[in-house]
């Protein structure tokens, strides 16, 4: 499968900006897809989850209240309020088949797709 993100883009602190991942497979509901990012010198982290249902989502707790993960029969979507400076990121959506239709995967290493990111700049 091939995801592709869109959304990013530069905001001054507490703006917002929702990221879309589409996929190039006809039942992108059959993946649990994860938003993850990756700062400047740091590692890739999970920042939420969604499952193939969409009936189970994660998210991490320095973005709780903040920003929101869902899905539609095509879309990922990450709605991201009340954005920080420390949002500053490449943000990746990312795909996996494993588990069952309440599974959410959050190991970067364990996602078997990728997209290739989407840089999210926030200004203070």
């Amino acid at each position: 499968v091939q995801l592709q993100a869109s959304g990013g883009g530069l905001v001054q602190a507490g703006g917002s900006l929702r990221l879309s991942c589409t996929a190039s497979v006809r039942t992108f509901t059959d993946y649990t897809v994860g938003w993850l990012r990756q700062a400047p010198g740091r590692e890739r982290e999970f920042v939420a989850g969604i499952s193939r249902t969409g009936r189970n989502i994660k998210h991490i707790d320095s973005v709780k209240g903040r920003f929101t993960i869902s899905r539609d029969k095509n879309t990922v979507y990450l709605q991201m309020n009340n954005l920080k400076p420390e949002d500053t990121a490449v943000y990746y959506c990312a795909a996996d088949q494993v588990g069952n239709n309440a599974y959410i995967q959050t190991k970067p290493a364990d996602f078997e797709a990728w997209g290739p990111g989407t840089q999210v700049t926030v200004s203070s």
